[in-house]
């Protein structure tokens, strides 16, 4: 795929970190799969993957998580 931002920039299947806040919760997830451009090192995630990540730092946030890091491990659907 092309990077969407940076003309010319191509991506390839990788792992990154995405960080989510929200008031007091900061939460880290690792070894998220993404598309990264070897231009940039621009970070695109799947829909899905965020659907998941949203959802689990949502449950953390309710449950008065204030920092959690956590490596990324995808859920069936």
């Amino acid at each position: 795929m092309k990077d969407v931002i940076r003309e010319g920039g191509q991506t390839w299947g990788g792992r990154t970190a995405v960080t989510f806040e929200r008031e007091t919760t900061t939460m880290v997830f690792k070894a998220v799969p993404a598309e990264i451009c070897t231009n940039c090192g621009e970070a695109y995630v799947a829909e899905e993957v965020s659907r998941q990540i949203l959802a689990a730092a949502e449950l953390a946030a309710r449950s008065g998580v204030q920092v959690d890091l956590r490596k990324f491990v995808e859920t069936a659907r």
